[in-house]
């Protein structure tokens, strides 16, 4: 999805899914009800319920959507040996993952009692979780396991902190990859660069 202010051409789930992934960044999740979603996408509330009963049921289904490629980079790192290269690639695939769900990140961040709150918070955090663990030995130090929780994290922050900053969004991306990478390079190899 490429912008939330454009929905996906489609079916009606999409769009359903694009006008109210909008609607929760525009005013909140809280704030959106089912009835403002169908009435800019122009169709009846029981047109709405047919696809889904409740906001959260679409934000769900939101998540489980933009959110596949997190699973798939999960899965396949489990499936690699645990090098140092196996871990930078995790890290690429899941900053490419993150740009591509953009829009639901944002609104994620935005929104994070409520989506704290909802069924997928806790799926989010054990995705985190899983990340994570892939990417740190378990009997690493723990100033390298916080090195390597912070990469995620820098992930995470990158899409938030740069987005006001000048620059091409591709090289913005890059940069914060690259610092996620050092970050995980230092905690694969305690002796490098100290």
């Amino acid at each position: 999805m490429s912008s939330t202010s454009q929905p996906r051409r489609g079916n009606t789930r999409q769009r359903i899914q694009d006008v109210a992934l909008e609607l929760f960044a525009e005013q909140g999740y809280e704030k959106t009800s089912l009835r403002e979603i169908s009435e800019k996408l122009d169709v009846t509330k029981a047109a709405l319920y047919y696809h889904f009963k409740t906001k959260e049921d679409i934000l769900v289904s939101i998540f489980e959507d933009l959110n596949r490629p997190v699973t798939d980079v999960i899965a396949w790192g489990r499936e690699q040996p645990r090098t140092l290269e196996t871990k930078k690639e995790i890290l690429a695939r899941y900053s490419e993952a993150l740009t591509k769900a953009a829009p639901l990140f944002r609104f994620m961040q935005e929104n994070q009692a409520t989506v704290r709150d909802l069924s997928i918070g806790a799926t989010i955090k054990d995705r985190v979780l899983g990340l994570v663990d892939l990417i740190k030995d378990p009997d690493a130090p723990l100033t390298d396991q916080v090195r390597c929780l912070s990469a995620i994290f820098t992930l995470h922050a990158g899409m938030f902190g740069l987005k006001d900053i000048d620059g091409d969004a591709e090289d913005k991306r890059k940069a914060v990859l690259e610092v996620a990478v050092d970050l995980v390079t230092r905690a694969h190899d305690p002796g490098a660069d100290r």
